[in-house]
Order: structure tokens, then sequence, then C-alpha cells
């Protein structure tokens, strides 16, 4: 066999014993007539002495050996003199009797350690390489042990695991699909998954009451941080069930992947926020609750003192920053370019310090008396020491974002977005329809199989703007790491909604027939939610990207740097796809 033991295995217990392992050299250190190699397997580290006293042959053999070599070596368990204490085997290492390199190395292009010396595209050239980073490979440990905790706790649930298909037919309605061309039908194009919506949907229909799959999903839609062009759903879909089920349901794995992966146990019920309450308070229907800075209105106080900016505005929000007052003016100078940036838009920025005699001083005191700044004081339930900052706008939900903006950016400054603290929320009673200026039409804010709430189906024919959705979302630090809805599951429900949507009988029947005709034959109440997987993962792992949670991940550009990938198809193939390429679209 090639080893007996793995690099992370041995500790002081095993001194004494002859062991072979087998591994990458880490580093090798040459010590007089000594030479010290440590080498690693995905398991941990484990150093080989090789003396020249007891074997020349043998270490001049080990001073040839350059890093990520593949080698074997026996030898002897012996306690170590200096102990590591960093590492677990850091109490032993092996007195080396026979060597074998298995492999040679050219030189890797940046060290294989935790802080490694290589840029994110080199890394991502050579990911094969970089996997082997143990604060890599951990990552991807961690996204084992989810999955496998996941599937324990579905399972017991009675939870049954289907595997939906991957080439499905294009629906138009929301992010852009990836198409597939198909040889055997020239002309025809299949669609990657963006979710497996409709098809848990036909599950449900099936009587497999309880669905759930760990599913690959596509959308070819703009990257940020958090999202990739193919991403990892925990997809779900239960019938015969109501929306408080489904959020018992769920709120238990979540809490059970933090007490079983982190240690933490959530006690209490999460808390649970409207749409309209998260976007009146944090501007943001993914809200960040582990500080607070809740919005506070206060055009009442502000207008009427002649500062033409306030008494324009249709919206003047603030924020109180506990114990901020020592901002300096060139800090408070920068958080006003900071809120004027184009990504966030807002015109400027206001201040307030309260002083340690309780009196206030702001930016505008030309024209606030110290009553009127006393007022808005006690409106904020500010103190010695805090830091009231104020935006204005002639629109309230743009200037709301802006004003989270702010309140994420003092959140960071002072410190409390810790990443080992963690906030749950479900966000509910989402709006059913949103308008969009592009398509100058209501356009579903989930997808057109998202239920109403039963108290607002009078208004789906005299104002379908102001339904509410029968949705929601679970939010964690202000990351949206789940969501879903109750479905429709009646077939005259779901035209009426589709003619909401402007779609013609026509469209809806051809995008959609099967759905609507499998509902004729008996569709029980049904609803489910997906998780995000990557999301998840990388905030357990506390990162700021989902990039180091996924084996072979693509860069913020889509592409996969490693395997040339998207790349231009030869013409051979193009041919048998019946297929041509415009000249100008070639890169």
């Amino acid at each position: 066999m090639y080893r007996t033991h793995t690099c992370g295995e041995l500790r002081i217990a095993d001194a004494g014993k002859q062991v072979t392992l087998a591994g990458w050299v880490q580093r090798s250190r040459k010590m007089g007539g000594m030479t010290f190699v440590d080498v690693r397997d995905r398991y941990g580290i484990t150093q080989i002495v090789f003396n020249s006293e007891s074997d020349a042959a043998l270490n001049d053999a080990a001073a040839k050996l350059g890093r990520e070599f593949v080698i074997q070596v026996t030898g002897l368990v012996r306690e170590r003199e200096s102990k590591n204490k960093n590492i677990p085997t850091g109490d032993i290492e092996i007195i080396a009797q026979q060597l074998n390199v298995l492999n040679e190395s050219a030189t890797p292009p940046f060290t294989i350690e935790d802080d490694t010396d290589g840029g994110d595209d080199l890394r991502m050239k050579y990911r094969y390489l970089d996997l082997r980073r143990a604060a890599v490979r951990k990552n991807l440990e961690l996204r084992h042990d989810i999955c496998q905790k996941i599937r324990t706790y579905l399972s017991d649930l009675k939870f049954l695991e289907v595997e939906t298909p991957v080439l499905i037919g294009s629906t138009p309605e929301g992010a852009r699909d990836f198409v597939v061309p198909s040889r055997m039908n020239p002309g025809q194009f299949y669609a990657l998954p963006q979710s497996p919506q409709t098809l848990k949907q036909l599950l449900m229909v099936a009587g497999f009451d309880r669905y759930f799959q760990i599913v690959k999903c596509f959308r070819d839609e703009d990257l940020r941080a958090d999202r990739q062009p193919e991403f990892t759903q925990i997809d779900c879909e239960m019938s015969f069930i109501e929306q408080e089920d489904i959020l018992n349901v769920f709120e238990g794995l979540m809490k059970t992947l933090f007490r079983e992966v982190k240690g933490i146990d959530f006690n209490e019920p999460f808390l649970r926020m409207t749409w309209q309450d998260a976007m009146k308070y944090y501007g943001s229907d993914k809200p960040d609750l582990r500080f607070g800075m809740k919005f506070v209105e206060i055009k009442d106080i502000m207008q009427g003192h002649g500062f033409s900016v306030f008494d324009g505005a249709e919206y003047i929000g603030a924020i109180c920053a506990k114990g901020a007052a020592h901002y300096t003016r060139k800090q408070l100078d920068a958080l006003t370019d900071f809120v004027k940036r184009p990504q966030i838009g807002a015109k400027g920025l206001v201040y307030a310090r309260v002083e340690a005699d309780g009196s206030v001083k702001s930016s505008v005191d030309k024209f606030y008396d110290q009553a009127s700044l006393q007022s808005l004081k006690e409106r904020m339930q500010a103190e010695a020491g805090d830091l009231i900052l104020i935006i204005c706008g002639p629109n309230a939900m743009k200037a709301r974002k802006q004003l989270c903006e702010l309140r994420l950016e003092m959140g960071n400054q002072l410190g409390l977005r810790d990443k080992n603290k963690y906030a749950c929320l479900w966000v509910i009673d989402f709006p059913m329809y949103e308008w969009s200026e592009e398509e100058n039409r209501l356009m579903a804010m989930h997808h057109p199989f998202t239920s109403p709430k039963p108290e607002d189906y009078g208004l789906l024919d005299s104002d379908p703007a102001s339904v509410r959705a029968n949705a929601y979302d679970m939010v964690i630090n202000g990351v949206e790491v789940g969501g879903g809805s109750i479905r429709i599951h009646d077939a005259v429900l779901q035209a009426k909604i589709f003619k909401i949507l402007g779609f013609t009988p026509e469209k809806a029947q051809q995008q959609f027939g099967f759905l609507m005709n499998a509902f004729k034959f008996g569709a029980p109440p049904h609803g489910g939610l997906a998780f995000g997987l990557d999301r998840l993962v990388s905030l357990f792992a506390g990162l700021d990207s989902i990039r180091d949670c996924i084996a072979f991940p693509k860069n913020n550009a889509g592409r996969d740097v490693m395997l040339d990938a998207p790349a231009p198809l030869d013409q051979k193939q193009l041919d048998e796809l019946e297929l041509a390429v415009l000249a100008k679209d070639v890169k």
C-alpha cells in the first residue's frame, strides 16, 4: 500500500511505530547534517527527519526534493524535542528509513500556504493548486458537512430527494437563460434551469408531498461577489401546508445547522418582519440586524425652518450612530463623499453631534435653534457622544436605499458587523408585483407561480399593485440565504395572474401549458423555498465571496480561466448544429 496513515493522523501514542506516509512536499529545511521535510496531504502535515549520520544517501536524496514533489516515506514515529503546537501532529516526527519520489513537480506559480502570494486571477488559473491550500480545502469540507446534515435533517422528516432534468424549455420571464442548441432538432434550443420551480410543483401534483434536491442552477446575469453563472440550491417543496408550516420546518433546519456546525444555539424563534417594515426602517429587504441604527423619519421636525434642501424633500430620514460624535470633519466629509458616489446617488449629508453637555451641534446650525435640535435629539433617542446622520430626497424609496448604504458603511466603520455574530430573520409579506420601467408593466417580484395572500384576492382586479404575496425570505447578517412562497394550485387563479403579468392566453399556454394542464388533475395546496448553498457556506465560513467555497468557480467576468471557457466552437460543430456566428460577435 502507498500509506499506512495520513499526514494528519499520527500522535504521541504512535511513538515507536513504523509507518508509511504519502503526500506533497510542503517545505524542506537543511540544518547541518539533517534535512527536515514537511509532507502534506488532505488531512494535515507531518514532519519527516532525514539524518546524514544514519543514511547519507537518503539525506542527499531528501535535500533534492522540491516544493510539491509527490513522495512516499517510510520511517519510525518518535516524540519531537521541539514541539509545534500549531498543528495536531506537532508532538511527533518521522525518522525516515526509506524515500520514494512518486512524481516530481515544477515550481508552483504561488506558495501553497494559507497566506499565499498568489492573486485571485493566478489562483483561479491554477485552481487545482489553490485547492491544496488548507484554507480553501476547509471551505469544501465545510460545504460537504453542511450538505450531509441537510440531507439527514430532511430525510428524517420524510423528504424525498428527487433529481430533475438539466435540459428543459426556456422561460424568459425573469433572469436570462443559458441556452443549449439541439443537434437532433435544428433551430431549437434547450435551456439550463434557473430553478427546478415548475418541475418540483409537478412533483407535488404527482403526490410526492415532500421533495428536496441539492441542485445546480444557471442564470446568465451580471456577476457580483455573491453570484456565479452556475450555483447550487437546496431546493424544497411541500404539499398540504400553509406558510407557517414551511417557516417552522426550515427555521428548524437552520437552527440545526447552526447548532451542529457552529455550536450556536438559537433558543428563541427567528424574528419576523414585513417587507414594508424592512424597507421603512432599514431601506432593504435583507436588513443586517447585527446592529441598530434603525431609520427614524424626521420630516415634521426638520421642515419649515428655511433650509430649502429639507423643505423641498418628500422624505427626511436619520440614523443614530452611538458613540460616534468623535468623528472629525475630515471623516464626515469622507462620509458625504461616500453617499454622493454615483452608485448611491445622494445629493449630500447633514450631521448633528450630541455634545457632552447634551447640547446639539449640527452642520446646518444657522437654520435651526437649539430647541429644534433638542427635538431632533429626543426623536432619535440620542445621548451625549452620539452622531446623527441625515439624508433626504424627493423619492422616499431612493432616499431610504441611500440611507441603507450609509447605515451599512457606519456598521463597517464602527466594527458592528462581526462575522462571528449571527442575526437571523424572516422577511414576509412581499409585494406580489413590482413595476418595470423597461417593460412598462407589472412584473412578478418573485415568480408568476407565487400565490397572493388570500385576504388580498379582491385587489387582483381593482388594485393589483397593492397585492401582497404569500412569500418569505430568510435573511442572515444582511444576506438573503433563501426564499420561497406558497404556490398557486388553482388553474383559474394561475390564468388570472398570467393575465395581470401581460401574458396572452396563447403565450401562457405555450410557456406553461404543461403546468396549467397538470393543475386540472387535482393539484394539492403546496409551497416551498430554496436556499443558496454557496451563500450559506460562505456565511458559515466567514467569507466575503462565494468563490472560495466552490471547487471550480468562474471569475467576475463569468469565465473559467483554468479551462479557458467559454470558447468558440469549431466550424464542424457549428455545422452539425446548423448554427452560424456573426463575425461582429466573435472576440
